[in-house]
């Protein structure tokens, strides 16, 4: 598991904007609703959570200090 600053990726944050399998989920109206993945995969549900609580994101970080 990962502690710390997470490296960020412009390819695969353009990727999962613009997967076929996205957009044929959001088209289809087959969505969960938020707070739900437990369901779907309950797995990735949780390695997720920690991963998110254990790590931060270099953006998140650069907009607290530029937010007033």
């Amino acid at each position: 598991m990962k502690l710390g600053l997470r490296k960020p990726s412009l390819k695969r944050r353009i990727k999962s904007r613009t997967s076929i399998k996205r957009q044929i989920v959001h088209r289809a109206g087959i969505k969960m609703p938020r707070g739900y993945g437990w369901i779907r995969n309950p797995k990735k549900y949780v390695y997720n959570k920690v991963y998110h609580r254990t790590t931060f994101d270099i953006f998140k970080l650069i907009k607290k200090l530029f937010k007033k």
